[in-house]
């Protein structure tokens, strides 16, 4: 099982560029308030566009949503899909704009 991500983490791989499915699991009209430019494919419908990112299977997908309850269950469907390295971005985008708030 592969562990979780925290939003520093994240930020790190972002700049350095790294290779990895950013994969949002909330509804549309939350990504267009503020999004991490991940790719939206809202919860309810991640088992009927599973094909959309078989490709990722073998690579890391960073799940994420608001809090990280819902990209919780995704990380565990993407598992049960055999996703083999999957990590949820734990806080979800709250605790990103945490962060990324002043002091």
């Amino acid at each position: 099982m592969s562990p979780d991500i925290t939003v520093a983490e994240l930020k790190t791989k972002m700049d350095n560029q790294e290779k990895f499915l950013l994969l949002d699991v909330r509804e549309q009209m939350e990504f267009d308030t503020f999004n991490l430019n991940g790719m939206l494919i809202p919860l309810g419908s991640l088992m009927s566009r599973m094909d959309e990112i078989e490709d990722f299977q073998d690579q890391e997908v960073i799940v994420h949503c608001r809090s990280g309850a819902r990209s919780a269950t995704a990380k565990h469907i993407l598992q049960q899909a055999g996703f083999k390295n999957v990590k949820n971005l734990l806080g979800g985008v709250l605790a990103w704009i945490e962060m990324e708030s002043p002091q």
